[in-house]
């Protein structure tokens, strides 16, 4: 049967209304999706292949607004810094991988649901930003999170976060570099400090992080003839009593003794107090010098949500319906928003309806649901009962220790520690990542690097590239009366 007034199928206003042929211009469908992480880049992917036809004839048209033009594939960089994979490989390129949609190289400042409007910065570094206004009728809230850091003493000054590319490849180059001054100081003060590395937060990130490196660094030393790995002095610190909080507990100890076999000092129950000058003072009363402070203690929603009229639960994440879409004041579904990934408390059945963990399992799920459901929407109406509720399959989380080392949970609840569980969990982001070009180019580094011997040179000069050329306008030399012009 044709749809009244002639118009198109599936093309619909705000209200619901099918709209006419002499509008259909107006009654485009504007998508707009605030963050190109995980869940944001994965939502805007199933989208694209959902609504392929529906985009090419212009009833729907994706906006996908991230500030770097890439995404970063966050599980991958443990191993970025132990040097296993080359780090443009675990970007994923935004306008590459979605041809159909829009992306702008922007930060979004607000979000004004009640007008459907996003308000946002585009700005290229140390100019003056310009304004956007970005009108939508459907909106996708997927900035994903931060780090969360603490007011302690020295640690602005002293830390190194790892969420970015940049500071997975400068932890790389910084670790090394100490070597390089352990190795040429005199000084035993120096020394130690230089070979004593902290880590803040035992979560998968600090753990995975952590064990990469030390493997990589146990492995640089045999280039020295004065520093030994047992020179070398790693510290985990864990404000609870355990470490790896989402696995099970048997896995996290069998965790927790391999990095102690490995001599790496976990201390348990145990906070940051102070940095101050490089010195860590911890809150079991012990200080000692380090020249590295890595922090990892866990992320919090992005600081976009408050700037939002968006419903927020206590920890700042936006309130969601199994079905991801934002529930309104009245307890039902607020129209035309939806939200996944690390922003979004969306009820976890298997844990009591308590919020999905911030993981890229669940983002990556919740993005698929999300882009489904979208769907329906669009065809039935956003109380349609095909919509679908979220359901989590089971925790399929793993993380690497190092060279053929790893520990992972598998789908069916079994536990796999060693070569085998290293092998699942490379296994397991390969196919996570949204990128068949990445996917190939992550492989061949694993064979290549398996294949020859690891790299371990430290480019510290690429976080200044100009200080050689910088160096030439400095004061030159004086000349003798006799010298040359």
């Amino acid at each position: 049967m044709p749809p009244p007034n002639g118009g198109r199928p599936g093309l619909r206003d705000r209200d619901g209304t099918p709209c006419e042929r002499d509008t259909v211009r107006r009654c485009t469908i504007r998508i707009l999706i605030a963050g190109g992480g995980c869940a944001g880049t994965a939502t805007a992917l199933h989208l694209q292949r959902g609504l392929r036809d529906r985009l090419r004839r212009g009833e729907v048209e994706i906006t996908v607004v991230e500030p770097q033009a890439y995404l970063t594939y966050h599980p991958l960089l443990a191993e970025v810094a132990a040097g296993s994979i080359d780090p443009r490989h675990v970007v994923v390129p935004l306008r590459r991988a979605l041809p159909d949609c829009r992306v702008l190289t922007a930060r979004i400042t607000r979000i004004e649901h009640a007008a459907r409007r996003a308000l946002a910065d585009a700005a290229a570094p140390g100019e003056a930003p310009t304004p956007l206004e970005l009108p939508y009728d459907i909106l996708v809230v997927a900035p994903g999170s931060v780090s969360r850091t603490a007011p302690v003493p020295g640690l602005a000054e002293h830390g190194r976060g790892f969420s970015t590319v940049a500071e997975a490849v400068g932890l790389r180059n910084h670790v090394l570099e100490q070597l390089d001054l352990a190795s040429a100081t005199r000084d035993p003060a120096l020394r130690q400090s230089a070979l004593t590395f902290v880590f803040v937060g035992a979560g998968y990130a600090g753990v995975g992080a952590l064990a990469e490196l030390e493997d990589m660094a146990r492995y640089a030393v045999r280039g020295y003839h004065n520093v030994a790995p047992e020179d070398l002095r790693w510290v985990l610190v864990e404000a609870t009593d355990r470490i790896l909080a989402e696995e099970s507990p048997e896995l996290a100890a069998h965790t927790l003794g391999q990095l102690r076999e490995r001599g790496v000092d976990v201390r348990l129950r145990t906070t940051l107090e102070s940095a101050a000058g490089q010195v860590v003072a911890l809150s079991d009363g012990s200080r000692f010098a380090a020249r590295t402070l890595v922090w990892t203690a866990g992320v919090r929603p992005s600081p976009l949500l408050r700037d939002t009229d968006l419903p927020l639960d206590t920890a700042g994440r936006v309130r969601c319906l199994p079905t991801l879409q934002v529930v309104g004041p009245d307890g039902r579904a607020l129209p035309g928003v939806w939200a996944a990934g690390d922003c979004a408390a969306v009820p976890d059945p298997h844990a009591d309806g308590a919020p999905c963990a911030p993981n890229a399992q669940h983002a990556f799920a919740q993005a698929e649901l999300l882009a489904r459901n979208v769907a329906v929407a669009l065809e039935s109406g956003p109380h349609s009962p095909g919509l679908a509720a979220y359901r989590p399959g089971p925790a399929a989380c793993s993380t690497s220790l190092g060279l053929r080392r790893a520990v992972a949970h598998t789908r069916r609840g079994g536990r796999l520690t060693g070569r085998r569980a290293w092998w699942l969990h490379r296994a397991r982001h390969l196919r996570r990542l949204p990128s068949a070009d990445r996917r190939v180019r992550v492989l061949m580094d694993w064979v290549l690097g398996g294949l020859f011997s690891r790299e371990v040179v430290s480019l510290g000069t690429l976080e200044h590239p100009r200080s050689e050329f910088e160096a030439g306008f400095g004061p030159r030399p004086e000349r003798g009366p006799d010298a040359p012009a």
